[in-house]
């Protein structure tokens, strides 16, 4: 993927896998806010909303955790505690190469330190859980999504 400097919706929307009113939902209920926000014109439309492209990455982990089951309402509450509590983007959290890392267990989304103390984001993100041992936690990663490949008409009657 070459990196541009911004995305449309629908760019974003194919790397993705959200739907363009998914994103639009997302931006009005403080989810996920676009870099560059549609303006209005002098003809009386609107601009559209750009996208960087660590707005890309970020929204490739949301779309995960989106289909793994956490809701829109759960996602906002997970960007506000790390920007509120931690002082950090989502995109900080999604590899081992910060301080932070993001893991979830399907049901929780949990923050762990490099010293291995391990914070609930979701029920007490000013509290350490005392351990984190037997907790089967998997890193929260943002890859885009690979277009599926469509067979020739050829190839699919060979099947």
């Amino acid at each position: 993927m070459r990196l541009k400097t911004s995305y449309s919706a629908r760019e974003v929307a194919a790397l993705t896998g959200l739907t363009a009113r998914q994103l639009q939902g997302w931006d009005e209920t403080r989810v996920f806010q676009s870099a560059i926000a549609p303006r209005r014109t002098s003809q009386g439309g609107f601009t559209e909303r750009r996208y960087s492209p660590v707005d890309v990455l970020e929204l490739v982990a949301l779309a995960e955790l989106r289909r793994r089951g956490f809701t829109p309402a759960v996602l906002r509450q997970m960007m506000d505690t790390l920007r509120e509590y931690f002082r950090r983007r989502l995109s900080e959290t999604l590899d081992d190469a910060g301080d932070l890392r993001l893991l979830t267990d399907g049901h929780g989304l949990f923050l762990r330190t490099r010293q291995g103390h391990i914070f609930d984001l979701l029920v007490d993100p000013q509290q350490p859980l005392v351990t984190g041992d037997g907790l089967p936690l998997s890193p929260v990663v943002g890859r885009a999504r690979r277009k599926a490949r469509s067979l020739k008409p050829e190839a699919r009657s060979k099947r």
